[in-house]
């Protein structure tokens, strides 16, 4: 492995941590800022919208320019100055700013890392490399979790974040020194994103793509705090270890699912299974909102776990992506999976605020059916998808 693998690897545990953390400091934030649980969406959605947006530049530089200069600039500038201004802030509107800039930090993080994969590596490992690279970075979201709870408790949330901002400098800097471009691909062939929206396989997958992702990560992101708290009466600390257990479960569903296409055979049949028995795992968590806290526990971890297929869809999206386009190939799915989650985020702000009243739990029955609905109606799509194996 290389040294600039390992570099791209702890830029991705950042950015999966920034993904994650809203839902541990959901009570201090509401304490010292005033954010509610709705602004916490809109600031969640705002990083996941604009990761996505940034997804367009990212492909076009990483075929363009390659991935030490994208990653290392970008990290260093929107990671680093998104973390420091977000200790400073003293109202949610500077939370919101704070994590757009953090959004185009870790933008070109984790397709540095395919885009080396797909150039460096063998087409048929493509896939156990990206759930290798996501499971590992995914560490992150562990950190999101009861770690990040200790910190906020020793240090408080500002000087974590002041922390993260030093952190996230000095990865960057390391992603300058220690990542070496791909040779360039020659090819009198010329492309762009219409030439890739042309391609009829990618439509059937793009749908699926959009809202698979969405559940496990807005749940785990954000709402599994809001809903631990106001039905279970949780604090800080059990939140942590809650969503510490929801992340783990995570981590061992990408590695679970990273080598199943080539053990049976498929990608389209993993991905659409995984995905159906995770629409019964979320009707299951609508019906059983509160029958205990570690039944609630259990199937939020079960959400996380079905919902580890990204770099499976990835994989079948690739493989019908030709060589010269390969950046933008990549980071076209990543708009679309990590989009879906800030749409998502958005619309689950507005069913939070408007089901919100005497019954605790009616907010989460809503925003969890919600998510069961969008992604029984990707899988419908997906059943019309063509398979593909390297």
């Amino acid at each position: 492995m290389q040294a600039g693998l390992v570099i791209l690897c702890l830029g991705y545990v950042l950015s999966q941590f920034f993904r994650a953390f809203l839902a541990v400091l959901t009570a201090d934030l509401n304490r010292d800022i005033g954010a509610t649980p709705e602004d916490l969406a809109f600031a969640s959605g705002l990083w996941f919208l604009t990761f996505a947006a940034m997804q367009l530049p990212v492909g076009w530089a990483l075929d363009k320019i390659g991935p030490r200069r994208t990653a290392a600039v970008l990290l260093l500038l929107g990671g680093a100055g998104g973390a420091g201004l977000f200790s400073f802030a003293t109202a949610p509107i500077h939370a919101s700013l704070a994590m757009v800039l953090i959004g185009i930090g870790c933008s070109p993080v984790l397709m540095a890392s395919y885009y080396k994969f797909a150039r460096e590596y063998p087409p048929a490992k493509f896939a156990t490399l990206a759930a290798l690279m996501l499971g590992v970075g995914s560490v992150g979201n562990l950190v999101a979790s009861y770690p990040t709870a200790l910190a906020v408790e020793w240090f408080g949330w500002r000087g974590t974040l002041a922390g993260l901002a030093a952190v996230s400098a000095a990865v960057a800097i390391g992603i300058w020194f220690t990542v070496q471009d791909p040779e360039k691909v020659e090819s009198e062939e010329k492309g762009s994103l219409i030439d890739l929206l042309k391609e009829p396989a990618l439509w059937a997958i793009l749908p699926l793509m959009l809202v698979a992702y969405a559940p496990s990560a807005a749940i785990r992101g954000l709402w599994a705090g809001p809903y631990l708290r106001d039905v279970y009466a949780l604090d800080t600390v059990q939140i942590g270890q809650a969503t510490l257990i929801m992340g783990a479960a995570m981590i061992l569903g990408t590695f679970v699912y990273g080598p199943l296409d080539r053990i049976l055979g498929t990608r389209k049949w993993v991905i659409l299974g995984g995905n159906v028995l995770g629409v019964g795992s979320l009707a299951v968590l609508c019906l059983w909102i509160d029958l205990g806290v570690w039944t609630s526990v259990a199937l939020l971890s079960v959400v996380g776990f079905l919902g580890a297929t990204f770099p499976v869809i990835m994989a079948h999206g690739r493989a019908f992506v030709p060589s010269h386009l390969v950046g933008r190939g990549v980071t076209l799915l990543n708009l679309f999976g990590i989009g879906g989650v800030g749409i998502m985020q958005f619309a689950s702000g507005r069913i939070h605020e408007t089901m919100s009243g005497s019954d605790p739990s009616a907010p989460y029955i809503a925003i969890f059916a919600f998510f069961a609905i969008t992604l029984a109606v990707g899988c419908v799509i997906y059943v019309f998808s063509r398979d593909s194996m390297d």
